[in-house]
């Protein structure tokens, strides 16, 4: 499709994988090039290793690429559930191009996942060195260490919503070492993978 852009198609929390795979066999051919749950990586320690897992950027929210708008949106009234494609003062408002570049280039179809980003904390500073959120550290509004992620706000079609995406902050280093970042993040997953690499080879 040439001109297709991303657009929000709101549904109830809960539904969305389900909803992705019904809207995409309901809407006529041609109308949809791709409609997904965009999705984050981020660890979970299991057994005290941390383990990658997958878990939905947004709640409630789809994204569908298509070039009508209009006509998916028609299409979405024959659903027995909740969807509708959101507006902006009454017309159809599609993911800024800068927002649709930042999702693309850490995606593709068929795998809508954005992977891991990893850093550390340099004095007051988060400083990422490997990932999407490297030389994006602004957007970041909150971090869980504990959990691995960070919290980005931003506008979807003029609404300010609050998502998550994969952040491992490996280490504490003083404002002085914030130039040794980029290596000891490389050291430490290094180490984490040959551990892992271990326990994984002691369980078979």
């Amino acid at each position: 499709m040439t001109g297709s852009m991303w657009y929000v198609v709101q549904v109830t929390g809960g539904t969305e994988e389900r909803m992705a795979e019904l809207i995409q066999s309901v809407v006529a051919p041609g109308v949809l090039e791709e409609c997904f749950l965009p999705r984050y990586q981020t660890e979970i320690k299991v057994r005290g290793e941390f383990r990658p897992v997958e878990k939905p950027l947004l709640t409630g929210y789809l994204f569908a690429v298509t070039d009508d708008p209009g006509r998916l949106s028609r299409d979405l009234v024959r659903l027995p559930e909740f969807a509708r494609v959101l507006k902006v003062g009454g017309a159809y408002a599609p993911l800024s191009r800068e927002e649709e570049a930042w999702l693309g280039a850490f995606t593709e179809p068929g795998r809508r996942c954005v992977p891991m980003s990893y850093g550390v904390v340099a004095g007051e500073k988060i400083v990422v060195t490997e990932g999407p959120l490297k030389g994006h550290e602004a957007m970041i509004a909150e971090v869980d260490r504990r959990r691995s992620v960070a919290y980005l706000r931003f506008e979807i079609c003029g609404r300010e919503v609050t998502t998550r995406v994969g952040l491992g902050l490996v280490a504490r280093l003083p404002e002085t070492a914030r130039a040794e970042a980029e290596r000891v993040v490389s050291e430490r997953r290094t180490r984490a993978r040959a551990r892992r690499s271990t326990v994984e080879g002691t369980c078979k």
